[in-house]
């Protein structure tokens, strides 16, 4: 199968635009529509639904996007293993991210990987809200939870500590939480999950933070809503480290429970489909990640014991 003519499928699915991605691969308008059409009689499917306004991806067309995306990974891959590529990665990354993260501490180091990778083009897709690897089509992810999925693999970026917090004019207003025992009738800004989440104290002494014994009239999915509506004294809330530094830092938000931490084990990982070839764009982003934000922002969010 002609990895040119696949490679310029993958494109036109993602910009659901012939033209442009004939462009991107140095082809005329009328060349790319006849390379997709010559593909297309070789499946004997249409990948591709066009009119004079538009262009979408067909049903056929969406089932065979990952295999197009699989074999132009494993080709890549050969070639970059032979020594076929003089230049660097080139292409387009998929990543998928939750959007908080993203905002604070991989938008303000693009520039450098751009800078260090100019022919690598990343497709960011940014949500708090859950996401599925395989069924999006990503090369890489970013995910905060145990890696118990056998169809992914990954590497550690770094712990995922989560802290308890609140504003400081919310503690002087409604008290500071001693113990445990005192969470009870305190107003609690939760994530769409309400279970109860267990605590480990300083001597090992166990005890449980439960938003059912607390007022939760705030129930939001997005990270950074969650930072800022803490911010503004609407109750306490459980939060990642690297999303509250700085504030903790800078004396806006302090520390509930310093001497009691959350038992959930959470580690960001950076997952991809166990069936991909690490390609070499997915490793240099992964590794890019991995040195600017794993070793060195990553060993500060441990550092803040307000």
């Amino acid at each position: 199968m002609d990895t040119d003519s696949l490679r310029l499928f993958v494109m036109a699915a993602e910009r659901l635009n012939i033209s442009a991605a004939g462009r991107e691969l140095g082809l005329a308008p009328a060349v790319s529509s006849a390379r997709l059409a010559r593909l297309e009689t070789e499946l004997g499917v249409e990948l591709l639904h066009r009119t004079t306004r538009k262009v979408s991806l067909s049903l056929e067309g969406a089932e065979f996007l990952p295999y197009a995306r699989e074999i132009l990974a494993q080709a890549d891959a050969a070639r970059a293993a032979l020594g076929g590529t003089e230049t660097g990665p080139t292409g387009t990354l998929r990543f998928a991210a939750p959007s908080s993260f993203a905002q604070l501490h991989i938008m303000p180091i693009l520039p450098a990987f751009h800078d260090r990778y100019p022919d690598l083009t990343l497709d960011l897709r940014l949500s708090d809200k859950p996401f599925d690897a395989i069924e999006g089509s990503f090369d890489l992810a970013l995910r905060s939870a145990p890696l118990t999925d056998s169809s992914l693999k990954g590497r550690k970026l770094a712990d995922d500590i989560r802290v308890l917090c609140a504003a400081p004019d919310y503690l002087q207003r409604h008290g500071t939480p001693a113990t445990p025992e005192d969470l009870p009738g305190h107003r609690f800004i939760s994530w769409a999950n309400l279970e109860p989440r267990a605590l480990i104290g300083p001597d090992g002494d166990t005890a449980v933070l439960d938003p059912a014994r607390m007022t939760c009239r705030t129930i939001v999915d997005d990270g950074t809503a969650q930072r800022a509506a803490t911010l503004a004294g609407a109750g306490l809330s459980i939060n990642s480290l690297w999303s509250v530094a700085h504030e903790l830092r800078a004396g806006r938000l302090v520390r509930v429970l310093p001497d009691w931490r959350l038992n959930d084990g959470a580690v960001l990982w950076l997952i991809y489909p166990r069936s991909n070839v690490l390609t070499p764009k997915t490793r240099v982003f992964m590794d890019f990640l991995i040195e600017g934000i794993g070793s060195s922002v990553g060993a500060g969010w441990g550092d803040q014991n307000a």
